[in-house]
């Protein structure tokens, strides 16, 4: 892919993704609902990172600053950083609301301009599956984190069709085709979404071997998957339809922890 794509690419995913920010929060997946899924959600963060202690945390592609409140929840001094204006706006109300001190600046994940060795954690959410180029987005990661720091990549293959996919899909035909049920309309972002999900890297779907082999090529060592993400699934499944729960417990989602070696 040539630079001058690579731009065009990068400028509609980051008009995507704003042309989402009024309604983003509205969705089970992206804002918390529940106490059970903040719950679960610490829980992840602690289990691959410990308690937060004032420790420097970069959350990429911060959005509307959810995953930036939850590490603030457990005591990190948060940079949320995201290229969307409009999201930023929206986080930095809500940060305001809440009364946290987290910092929220305009930038980009795969440059993020910080300095070397200047973070003890950066944390993403469903940010992989969609760069233009992971390998460079890990290596500038690599780059920012303090030795011994780590990174932890919540992500998933929201690509490849499961089984839970085929059967919802044949399930509405039935029901279309008995009159029980109308047509969906389909959304107008949709096709907008597609279209840029068939350019980026990924575009296959991001599987947690070919992340970590990636990550592994980076230098980050050691690299542990994680796809004990059960408790987040079924507090975020009492919120959403049970077709679209059966969806999401079928896909390959995970958690992987990469840690950047300590300097010799």
């Amino acid at each position: 892919m040539s630079h001058a794509s690579n731009y065009n690419l990068r400028e509609e995913i980051k008009e995507y993704w704003s042309m989402r920010a009024e309604t983003f929060d509205q969705q089970p997946g992206h804002e918390i609902f529940s106490e059970s899924e903040r719950s679960a959600w610490h829980a992840l963060f602690e289990r691959h990172f410990g308690k937060g202690d004032g420790r420097k945390a970069l959350d990429l592609a911060s959005g509307t600053g959810v995953i930036s409140h939850l590490m603030h929840d457990l005591g990190f001094d948060v940079t949320g950083m995201d290229w969307s204006e409009t999201m930023l706006e929206k986080a930095r109300a809500k940060s305001k609301q809440r009364g946290s001190n987290i910092r929220f600046l305009l930038g980009d994940a795969e440059r993020t301009l910080e300095d070397d060795d200047s973070y003890d954690v950066i944390v993403t959410r469903h940010l992989v599956w969609t760069l233009v180029d992971p390998a460079a987005a890990f290596a500038e990661w690599f780059r920012v984190l303090k030795p011994g720091g780590k990174l932890l990549v919540v992500d998933g293959d929201f690509v490849s069709p499961t089984w839970a996919t085929k059967f919802n899909k044949a399930m509405a035909g039935f029901l279309e085709s008995l009159g029980l049920r109308k047509p969906v309309e389909p959304v107008a972002h949709m096709q907008t979404h597609h279209d840029i999900l068939a350019r980026v890297h990924f575009s296959n779907g991001a599987r947690a071997d070919e992340v970590k082999a990636m990550l592994s090529q980076t230098g980050f060592d050691p690299i542990a998957v994680d796809f004990d993400l059960k408790q987040i699934h079924s507090a975020q499944k009492k919120h959403i339809s049970f077709a679209k729960g059966l969806e999401r417990g079928a896909q390959h989602r995970y958690a992987i922890c990469a840690q950047k070696p300590l300097a010799n």
